[in-house]
């Protein structure tokens, strides 16, 4: 195995070669091309509805297909650069231009195409130095949300929790969370619906709600969904829709209450049994109906949880995430690593899951936010006569 020299005494034309051309190997660029691909089509495509509402994709002619594509990009650009881009293109065509018609001996003909090619490159310049400061301000946002997630690995009592969070980008929209009352411990795991910056503020906001509703009113499962499906359906334009479960636990207690609002079944471990079960209790998504529908669906449900017992909980993230062969990770591997390793710690049983998921997933890209946490429940401590 090779090993990497992190120092580096001077900067010469090989480090710079080096440099650009890390990460440009055969399987990368055809990703990335395929990638930005996809990329110019849907803004084509949203292009073309944009400027042409109605109208289908083949009667639009094709020169107005071009500007209306052209008119999509330019609308990006602030003023001034538009003003550069449009001096650069007139600029380049005039290059051109001058040439056909015997013009090239004219004054200015040998500026035409420095101009259109520096023009050109200080607006790719400047969009480039944006495009950093904005990755400087998700960085920051990234390192902002990861400091309100819960410890990976927590213990209260018997209880130990062990979680794992993995973002598909720089700031996503899962929330998983553990708080402790004066009652019981409270575990809470929920996706919002989207991805990116706007999901990530509206878990912002449901995190702190959270928090505040067990601090005030120490509710139950069913409670608590009750009252954020009243904030989340508090503002009639918001089409943001919210899946959860929530799992209480009393202190003292063998047993846990849980709700699940839409979100992905979770999977128990009974030591007893030796043996996995599904928690598959009714109810709506948070928003997506009004808090009196939600109430008459929404069940609460009382589970055994003894010494040796484990609970996973995780989002669709998991079970959906897929490989080069674009098979899906699914419920099967999750139910089998559970029905193995379940009487194990939770660290364990999560370290488990979260190797299983890299093998399959592979080098491909996880399209969307990965979370999961394992509650597992210790033998009480063996007094001493």
């Amino acid at each position: 195995m090779g090993l990497k020299n992190e120092t580096r005494s001077s900067y010469s034309t090989k480090a710079f070669y080096e440099e650009y051309v890390t990460g440009m190997n055969s399987k990368q660029l055809g990703k990335e091309f395929q990638s930005d691909s996809e990329r110019i089509k849907q803004l084509y495509h949203d292009a073309l509805k944009e400027q042409n509402p109605g109208v289908p994709a083949e009667r639009i002619p094709v020169v107005q297909k071009f500007l209306s594509l052209l008119s999509s990009l330019t609308k990006r650009l602030n003023p001034v650069r538009r003003l550069v881009f449009g001096i650069s293109v007139v600029s380049f065509l005039a290059h051109y231009i001058f040439s056909l018609i015997g013009l090239s001996g004219f004054l200015i003909h040998p500026l035409f195409l420095p101009l259109s090619f520096t023009g050109i490159l200080l607006i790719l310049l400047i969009e480039l130095l944006e495009k950093s400061d904005v990755q400087k301000e998700l960085d920051f946002a990234r390192e902002i949300q990861l400091s309100l997630l819960p410890p990976s690995n927590a213990r209260i009592n018997q209880l130990e929790a062990y979680s794992f969070a993995a973002t598909a980008q720089e700031v996503g929209g899962d929330y998983i969370d553990i708080v402790e009352s004066e009652k019981g411990t409270y575990i809470i795991i929920a996706d919002v619906s989207g991805k990116g910056m706007s999901a990530a503020l509206y878990m912002v906001r449901i995190q702190a709600l959270v928090h505040l509703l067990i601090k005030k009113l120490e509710p139950n499962p069913k409670e608590l969904f009750m009252e954020l499906n009243n904030y989340v359906k508090s503002n009639k334009r918001d089409k943001t829709f919210v899946t959860a479960c929530a799992a209480f636990f009393p202190h003292g207690e063998d047993h846990f209450l849980f709700s699940r609002a839409g979100h992905n079944i979770p999977i128990i471990y009974s030591k007893k049994h030796d043996a996995t079960f599904r928690l598959d209790t009714d109810g709506f998504a948070l928003g997506m109906t009004s808090t009196k529908a939600l109430g008459k669906k929404l069940q609460e449900k009382k589970f055994l949880f003894e010494p040796g017992d484990s609970l996973l909980l995780y989002t669709d993230g998991l079970i959906e995430a897929r490989n080069d062969k674009n098979e899906e990770y699914g419920e099967d591997r999750l139910d089998g690593i559970l029905s193995i390793y379940g009487s194990l710690h939770a660290k364990t049983i999560t370290q488990k899951i979260r190797s299983s998921i890299e093998l399959f997933i592979g080098d491909e890209k996880p399209i969307d936010d990965i979370t999961f946490t394992t509650i597992h429940k210790n033998e009480p401590p063996k007094e001493l006569s």
